[in-house]
């Protein structure tokens, strides 16, 4: 069974960057186009990686991860956070949110998949 993956991001282009990368890759991915929809998708559905960008309109990626982990069946699915930003004082902000990893835009395909098989072995 493929694991599924939940793309987060206000950017049409990265969500499907990212759903082609991985699907190629041989994961299952859902999108969502902001935190409130992530949110709902996790409500009718298992993820095993949860990817989200940290700059959106309305509920930013931190405060997304802060309302995942406060959920008891996301307390261990790995969250990684895809963003512009590379400061340690954001870093610093979703570690302590809750996040798994860290990748800085613009990413490889390569890097995305290595992550991924990274925090969620097959």
């Amino acid at each position: 069974m493929p694991r599924t993956i939940l793309t987060v991001d206000d950017s049409v282009s990265i969500r499907q960057t990212v759903r082609l990368t991985l699907t190629m890759a041989g994961y299952e991915v859902s999108e969502a186009d902001s935190g409130q929809a992530a949110l709902l998708a996790c409500d009718n559905a298992k993820f095993d990686v949860v990817v989200t960008d940290l700059n959106m309109p309305g509920m930013d990626g931190i405060e997304l991860i802060r309302q995942l982990r406060a959920r008891p069946q996301f307390k261990f699915v790995p969250i990684l956070m895809l963003t512009t930003e590379s400061q340690l004082e954001r870093k610093q902000q979703g570690k302590s949110a809750g996040a798994t990893g860290w990748i800085v835009k613009p990413f490889t395909a390569d890097q995305l998949v290595a992550v991924i098989k990274k925090v969620c072995p097959s």
